[in-house]
């Protein structure tokens, strides 16, 4: 059964910015806040195993960590891939 739910004491440049934020969706005032509430209790994980949840990463979260491991960057893969069909092909 749906919820009726209300927030009080919005700040007036708060309303203001999710006014201009639901207009750029072009979704009501309404649909916004709902999907600002689905987005912000959407889960950020994956159940690996019952119970069991490993945290999913956003894009930049996945480079930031990626540079940390690799800080000059990796190898290119046009040489790796190189080297294997050549080494399929029998070429020097």
């Amino acid at each position: 059964m749906p919820l009726n739910l209300s927030i009080k004491n919005v700040p007036d440049d708060l309303a203001q910015l999710l006014r201009e934020r639901a207009a750029r969706n072009h979704r009501s005032l309404q649909r916004e806040l709902l999907a600002l509430l689905e987005q912000a209790v959407a889960t950020r994980s994956t159940e690996v195993a019952p119970g069991i949840r490993r945290p999913t990463l956003s894009i930049e979260e996945a480079v930031a960590r990626a540079r940390l491991l690799f800080p000059d960057g990796t190898p290119s893969s046009v040489d790796f891939i190189r080297q294997l069909r050549d080494q399929r092909t029998g070429a020097a």
